[in-house]
C-alpha cells in the first residue's frame, strides 16, 4: 500500500469482525515504531501485545468501552520518562508524549498497510491497566489500541477539514504566502 494510501484510508474501528489477524502483522506494526522520532535518541516507548482473553476483558473494564473486548488482540503502549528526564529536565515528559504519538503514528500507518484496523483508546484508568498488565508504577500507560479485521470496511475518507482551515504562512493567522522583499547587504 502506498503511503498517501494508508494515511488517507487509516481511521478509527471500533466493530471487527470475527476473524482472528496472525500476530506476526501486529510484531511488524510494532517494529516500524522504532523508526520514529526519539529525543536524544532515547526510545522511551514500550508496547504490550495481549491475547489473553481474561486481560482483554479487565482491559475492556479499566476503558469502560465494550468495542475493545471485540478485538483478538488489544496493544498496550507505554513511555517510560525517567531517560527524558535525566537527559532534558521537566521539558522530557513532553518529549516522552511527542515520541509516543510519533510510535503511535507509525503502528497505525503499518497496520492499515497489512488490511487490519485499530483505536486509539485514551480514556481508560490506569491503575487498572498496570494492575492487569503488572506495568511498574513509574511506567506512563499511553494508549490502548485494539486490533484486529474492520467488521465492514469503509471507503477511503475525506480529509477532516480543509487545507485552509490548518495552514498558516509565515505567522499566525496569514493565510496567504506574501511575497518576499529582497534585503541587500
Amino acid at each position: 500500500m502506498e503511503l498517501d494510501k494508508a494515511i488517507k484510508s487509516r481511521h478509527s474501528v471500533r466493530k471487527f469482525s470475527s476473524k482472528k489477524p496472525d500476530w506476526r502483522d501486529i510484531i511488524e506494526a510494532i517494529d516500524a515504531t522504532r523508526y520514529s522520532p526519539m529525543a536524544g535518541g532515547n526510545y522511551t516507548v514500550k508496547f504490550i501485545l495481549i491475547d489473553n482473553p481474561e486481560s482483554i476483558k479487565r482491559i475492556k473494564e479499566a476503558c469502560q468501552q465494550d468495542f475493545v473486548a471485540q478485538a483478538h488482540y488489544i496493544v498496550v503502549a507505554c513511555s517510560s520518562l525517567s531517560r527524558t528526564i535525566n537527559a532534558y529536565g521537566e521539558k522530557g515528559k513532553t518529549y516522552a508524549k511527542q515520541q509516543a504519538g510519533a510510535a503511535i503514528q507509525n503502528f497505525f500507518l503499518k497496520i492499515t498497510e497489512s488490511g487490519l484496523a485499530t483505536c486509539w483508546v485514551g480514556h481508560f484508568v490506569e491503575d487498572q491497566i498496570k494492575s492487569a498488565l503488572k506495568i511498574p508504577e513509574e511506567i506512563n500507560v499511553e494508549a490502548v489500541l485494539p486490533v484486529g479485521f474492520e467488521y465492514k470496511k469503509k471507503k477511503l475518507l475525506k480529509a477532516k477539514t480543509d487545507l485552509d482551515n490548518i495552514l498558516y504562512f509565515n505567522e499566525w493567522k496569514q493565510k496567504r504566502m506574501k511575497k518576499l522583499k529582497k534585503v541587500y547587504a
